[in-house]
């Protein structure tokens, strides 16, 4: 067969197996929907790998899957996942993947026993000479819990159809020692998408990435774009889907990526048992962060709300508190507004504060005791169990209607008020003796898109301060 380096060049998606929602079979149909969907934008594909879930699948579906993709995907590559923990299993993998049509199998570092750097290399040795059929190595010591070495890589690459590696470590020091070692006999491939534009220029030849098959399009210009030098544009493109990337790597592989698969239409079923799609590792927050991000790559239209910052006289904005602007003047009720940030981090605050005598204080305590559903107020604190003075509630002007805009309102938004009323009262815009007599309800507006933690904080920071310098200038 020869050692073929260039061969495995391009972008090679590890593609999800999907299941039927209910009884969790196969579902080839959607498979095969899959691989059309990819197809047009990719170099081959990759069945039961990691991202496919290979520990929950038979013998018989692997051969099943690798047969699909040969029918699918015509004279492109199929490179078959033959992971086991056992040689004999191994092998057996790769002579039904032989048969079913496959160019190359992809074979993990034995894994749980955990067998000696001598073992593991008589393990692919055994594969190699075993199954006429080009073999490529894979190290992702994250599930495996063990490096493959490089000394175990330098001595496999001498056997005639040891064609490549998959690097999924994320280590590019291991990745250059193997391209130093090894690089002139085998194909080095990046398999872990976060780090695809510093593999690539370093020389890999190409990639193994569950993210692929969400946005394939993507990386096949980054790959064309480094092979013809321009890294900047390349550079660019990376960080569009370097938040999808960082997700799917980090959480599940496979969980994740089936979740932005379903969102985008393409339906993948959920993971099998013990993994599932929600309630799982994949928490709200992160499906929502998945779900912004497939937005803004045009993935999936964007789900419009009906949100608007509120408008109109100051004093008209309160009417969720029973205080109408003939109450506020009455009672000399203080009144201050703040907007800070940009785009989805675009942050509004108003702000109404009074002596505890006053109608506000009913207000106050209404909130408390009734709450308006979705639009729970709470107390500004600095701290749990550290609230701070003036007494103040925060009450968010939008329903929230899930984790993610929850987490928004009741993290970065309730602190950054709190440290603004503290740093106020220092530095004497709000006198002591209105820390004592007064209390604050403050009116928050945040984008239901929002999820920079750290941008919307300094956004309600310096809204909160504008709002309180207008309230308490006299």
């Amino acid at each position: 067969m020869g050692n073929r380096t260039g061969w495995l060049r391009g972008v090679f998606p590890a593609l999800v197996t999907p299941f039927d929602p209910k009884t969790e079979e196969v579902d080839e149909e959607a498979y095969r929907r899959l691989i059309r969907h990819v197809l047009p934008h990719v170099d081959g594909v990759v069945t039961s790998g990691t991202t496919g879930e290979f520990p929950y699948l038979t013998r018989a579906e692997q051969r099943r899957l690798v047969e699909i993709a040969r029918q699918e995907v015509g004279d492109k590559l199929v490179i078959a996942g033959c992971g086991a923990s056992g040689t004999a299993q191994a092998i057996a993998l790769a002579q039904d993947a032989r048969e079913a049509g496959a160019d190359a199998i992809l074979v993990v570092t034995p894994y749980f026993l955990h067998p000696s750097d001598k073992e593991v290399y008589q393990h692919y040795y055994d594969i190699a000479t075993r199954v006429d059929i080009s073999l490529i190595l894979y190290n992702i010591p994250q599930v495996v819990d063990a490096v493959l070495p490089r000394s175990v890589v330098e001595d496999l690459a001498d056997l005639p159809n040891v064609v490549g590696l998959k690097d999924s470590s994320g280590d590019l020091t291991y990745t250059m020692e193997i391209l130093e070692y090894a690089g002139d006999r085998i194909d080095v491939l990046v398999g872990h998408d976060e780090v695809v534009i510093a593999a690539l220029a370093a020389g890999v030849s190409g990639m193994i990435l569950a993210s692929a098959q969400v946005y394939p399009e993507v990386w096949q210009e980054v790959y064309r774009l480094v092979r013809e030098g321009r890294l900047e544009e390349a550079r660019a493109l990376q960080r569009r889907v370097q938040k999808l990337s960082r997700i799917f790597c980090r959480h599940g592989g496979g969980v994740a990526v089936k979740a932005a698969l379903n969102m985008m239409g393409i339906s993948v079923g959920p993971p099998r048992r013990p993994l599932k799609s929600a309630g799982g590792a994949l928490i709200h927050e992160t499906r929502a962060e998945i779900q912004l991000e497939l937005e803004k790559l045009g993935k999936i239209p964007v789900e419009e709300q009906p949100f608007a910052y509120p408008s109109g006289l100051l004093e008209t904005r309160f009417g969720d508190l029973e205080l109408t602007p003939e109450v506020i003047r009455a009672h000399g009720l203080r009144l201050g507004s703040g907007t800070a940030g940009e785009g989805v981090n675009r942050v509004q605050l108003d702000l109404v504060a009074g002596r505890k005598d006053t109608p506000l204080a009913d207000a106050y305590a209404l909130q408390l005791t009734y709450p308006l559903r979705g639009r729970e107020a709470l107390t500004a604190i600095l701290e749990p169990g550290l609230t701070v003075r003036p007494s103040t509630l925060l009450l968010p002007t939008l329903p929230q209607k899930n984790l993610r805009q929850a987490n928004m309102i009741y993290g970065p938004t309730q602190l950054a008020l709190g440290r603004a009323i503290v740093d106020a009262l220092e530095a004497g815009v709000i006198s002591a003796q209105a820390a004592d007599d007064e209390i604050m309800v403050v009116l928050a507006t945040v984008h239901p898109k929002a999820l920079d933690r750290h941008a919307l904080y300094r956004s309600v920071y310096e809204a909160a301060r504008m709002a309180i310098a207008q309230a308490f200038s006299g």
